[in-house]
């Protein structure tokens, strides 16, 4: 599945970014550098909780906020001939750690064997979603973020490793597919991920103009560096309840991802869906998420309406403990109930939003969404008595290549 504007938006912002400012306008230098980013600020209508994109740790309530997606991103090329060519991009933006840090972001040398088929090796977007590889690329994006119900499942935007591209036509319609593998790390509200082992498969075929299907799956090894989980499963592993320690554990446990989308791009209509299930066997929750956007260009304006949700399909953890056993003065059922629950992050949400294409590298957009949480859903650092609530979060960005 592509970008939600991906016959449009896409090929324009890349093109900005791959011409860029190409050596000082020598357009036969093999070095070429670019840019992108966003400015935005967000608030939201009630205080107690903090809305983030999944990861974060300073978010939006109702003091506005510009660290949520705010950005800078780098890019160079350099293409040595027509089959080789390095690539490397430099993201600040806010970190699982709470800084600003600089990232690199991608690192990976390409090979482009044939026309149809191209190797690269190294640091790569994460091709996990249908705009994993210009996720933080604002302008080439209909949203002024992607729909994070369904993207906050899984909080990795990059993998190093090595992927296979290819690429054809079928009865006059493009297809094409990517093999990838190799290993991810990132931090998620200053606990280290670790994905090992990892492989995947993605394909895209186009069905009618502007119509195309993307379905892809991923699957490794999930390692969350909790001290706090860590703890608790080694205690857990003292008692007779060892096997809900096991359970909890998570060290090293299976983890897979997958995804079916469709994109609708023609005339004035811009309609997107994707829908996506995540599976583990530790204590990081099984999850469906889904989401549909529907937009109508009016000139330089596109307004559009965004529905999704994500849920928890189960905890994973079998908690056995009764309600009386108590460890260290603590009540051992519950302990193990609020690990789990602290992990679930189901809502649902209404978003409208409209972009504006003020110039030809330049878009302004407004966006509200309508979030009702289960529980205190994807806001962070939540506050006694938020629960189950709607809450109203309103954005506004200027996104910009160069």
């Amino acid at each position: 599945m592509m970008v939600v504007k991906s016959l449009r938006l896409a090929p324009v912002a890349l093109a900005l970014l791959a011409s860029g400012a190409q050596a000082q306008g020598q357009s036969e230098s093999m070095f070429s550098f670019s840019g992108f980013g966003t400015v935005g600020l967000t608030g939201t209508t009630r205080n107690g909780a903090e809305y983030v994109i999944p990861g974060q740790v300073h978010g939006a309530d109702k003091s506005l906020s510009g660290e949520v997606d705010s950005k800078l991103g780098l890019q160079g090329t350099a293409k040595f001939n027509a089959q080789f060519s390095a690539t490397a991009q430099v993201l600040t933006k806010q970190t699982g750690k709470g800084d600003w840090t600089p990232q690199v972001e991608w690192a990976f040398a390409k090979w482009q064997a044939t026309p149809g088929l191209a190797i690269r090796a190294g640091r790569m977007g994460a091709p996990f979603f249908a705009v994993s590889d210009f996720r933080d690329v604002g302008y080439a994006n209909t949203w002024l973020r992607p729909p994070i119900d369904v993207y906050g499942q899984v909080p990795v935007s990059h993998f190093d490793g090595v992927d296979v591209n290819w690429s054809t036509q079928v009865a006059g319609k493009s297809v094409s597919l990517q093999v990838f593998g190799g290993e991810s790390s990132s931090y998620v509200r200053q606990t280290k991920l670790e994905l090992k082992k990892m492989v995947g498969v993605n394909a895209t075929v186009e069905l009618a103009d502007g119509l195309n299907l993307r379905v892809g799956h991923a699957q490794g090894k999930l390692t969350a560096h909790s001290a706090t989980v860590s703890s608790l499963v080694g205690a857990l592993r003292q008692t007779p309840f060892a096997s809900v320690g096991n359970e909890i554990d998570p060290a090293d446990k299976d983890a897979s991802f997958s995804g079916v989308g469709l994109s609708y791009d023609e005339g004035q209509w811009v309609v997107a869906a994707e829908y996506t299930k995540r599976r583990n066997d530790s204590f990081v929750p099984d999850t469906t998420g889904w989401y549909t956007t529907v937009g109508y260009r009016v000139g330089k304006f596109t307004p559009y309406a965004t529905l999704s949700q994500q849920k928890t399909d189960s905890s994973n953890v079998n908690n056995t403990i009764p309600g009386t056993v108590v460890v260290g003065g603590l009540p051992l059922r519950a302990v193990v109930d609020a690990v789990t629950a602290a992990q679930s992050t189901p809502q649902k949400t209404i978003a409208v939003g409209v972009r504006w294409d003020a110039w030809r590298n330049v878009a302004v957009k407004a966006q509200y969404d309508s979030i009702k949480t289960t529980g205190a859903g994807q806001f962070y650092n939540v506050q006694p008595g938020f629960n189950n609530e709607r809450v109203g979060v309103y954005s506004v960005a200027v996104d910009f290549v160069f």
